[in-house]
C-alpha cells in the first residue's frame, strides 16, 4: 500500500483508508447493507464482524481509520480492537468526528438515526467521549458534515474550543456534505483563531457522479490541508449492487471501462478518486472483508484519460446527486 503525508505536515498515512460508518451500527444507507450483516446485528456479532474487517485492513497496509460519534459503537469497537491487537498510536492514524448524535438505539427502523448538533456543549461532550475511548490513538478530530447552514463556522465559542483542542495536540478537520461543499470549504480555509489557521484537513464527497468539490479541494491541498475523499462509491451506487433501471445506461458505461481496465466497478471508482492529484486518502466504506478486498484492488488500476472521458457524461448536478442520496433507505 502506498503512503503519503496527510497535508503538508500531517502523519504518514495509507492512500486508502477505512471508514467505519457501515461497521459500527446495524443500519446504514449503503445499497445492500443488510446483506453484509448475515452474521447478525447484535452488538457482539457486529463487533466480531468489524474486527474481521479491521484485521484485513491492517494486514493489507491500511493505516488510516475513520470513525465518528454518530457511527453507533464504531469508536468502541475500534478502541477495543486497537487494544486487543496491540496496535499503537504510531502504527495507524485515527480520525473521528463530532457534530451528530446517534439516536437509533440500535434499530434499523428508527424514525431518525442521527441528529445534527453543532453546539459548544455537544462538542465538549463528544470530544471527551472520543478521547476517553481512543486516547492517544486519536489524531484528527473533525466537524461532522459542516455546512454553511449549520452556522458552525461562524460560532466563535465552537471555533475557540476547537483551537484549544488543537493546542493540546489534536489536528482539527472538517467533513463536508451537500451541494454547497465547495462554498463551505472556501469559508473554512479562511477561518483563523488568534491568527492561526484552524483546519489541518478536510474530508469531502468526491466521486464519478459528484465532482463539484474538486477545484476547492485542489485549493485546500495547495495551502497545506490534508484531503480525505469519502463516499467515492456514492453509497453503493458505483458498485455492482446498483440495479436501479434508471442507472442501467450508466452502468453499461462503467462496466465497459472496468472490463477494459481489468477490474470491477467499485475498484474503478476508487481508482478515479486516487488519481486526483489533490487527494491524499480515499476512504473505503467496506462493510465486509469481501468488499474491502475488492476495494483494495483499486491500487492496481491505471486510471486513464479514456476512462475519464467515457465516464464524464455521467456527472450529475450537485442538487440532483444530493437529492438522490437523501432518499437512500436505511437498511
Amino acid at each position: 500500500m502506498d503512503t503519503v503525508t496527510l497535508g503538508d505536515s500531517g502523519p504518514v498515512v495509507s492512500r486508502i483508508g477505512l471508514g467505519l460508518a457501515a461497521l459500527g451500527r446495524p443500519g446504514y444507507i449503503n445499497l445492500g447493507h443488510a446483506a453484509d450483516l448475515r452474521g447478525g446485528r447484535t452488538v457482539e456479532a457486529m463487533e466480531r464482524h468489524a474486527s474481521e474487517v479491521l484485521d484485513l485492513a491492517l494486514a493489507s497496509g491500511v493505516r488510516y481509520l475513520d470513525a465518528a460519534r454518530s457511527y453507533g459503537r464504531a469508536e468502541e469497537f475500534l478502541a477495543r480492537w486497537l487494544e486487543s491487537r496491540g496496535v499503537g498510536p504510531s502504527d495507524v492514524t485515527v480520525g473521528s468526528k463530532w457534530g451528530y448524535v446517534y439516536t437509533a438505539r440500535w434499530r434499523v427502523d428508527a424514525d431518525r438515526h442521527e441528529v445534527k448538533d453543532h453546539s459548544l456543549d455537544n462538542l465538549r461532550r463528544q470530544s471527551r467521549e472520543s478521547r476517553d475511548l481512543l486516547g492517544g490513538h486519536l489524531d484528527l478530530y473533525q466537524i461532522h458534515s459542516a455546512t454553511l447552514e449549520s452556522g458552525v463556522l461562524d460560532d466563535p465559542e465552537v471555533l475557540g474550543e476547537l483551537a484549544r483542542l488543537k493546542a493540546e495536540g489534536l489536528r482539527i478537520g472538517l467533513s463536508l456534505s451537500g451541494p454547497r461543499q465547495a462554498e463551505t470549504l472556501d469559508k473554512a480555509m479562511g477561518v483563523r483563531v488568534d491568527g492561526v489557521r484552524l483546519f489541518d484537513a478536510v474530508q469531502a464527497t468526491w466521486n464519478l457522479l459528484e465532482r463539484s468539490a474538486g477545484p476547492a479541494l485542489a485549493e485546500a491541498r495547495s495551502i497545506g490541508l490534508g484531503v480525505i475523499v469519502k463516499e467515492a462509491l456514492a453509497n453503493g451506487r458505483l458498485t455492482a449492487r446498483n440495479d436501479d433501471p434508471a442507472f442501467a445506461d450508466a452502468r453499461l458505461v462503467l462496466e465497459g471501462q472496468a472490463d477494459r481496465l481489468g477490474t470491477s466497478i467499485d475498484a474503478l471508482a476508487l481508482a478515479a478518486a486516487l488519481a486526483q492529484p489533490w487527494a491524499d486518502v480515499v476512504l473505503s466504506g467496506a462493510a465486509s472483508a469481501e468488499q474491502l478486498r475488492s476495494n483494495l484492488a483499486a491500487t492496481a488500476v491505471s486510471w486513464d484519460e479514456q476512462a475519464d472521458g467515457a465516464i464524464a457524461p455521467l456527472v450529475e448536478p450537485p442538487e440532483a446527486y444530493w437529492s438522490t442520496r437523501s432518499r437512500l433507505p436505511w437498511n
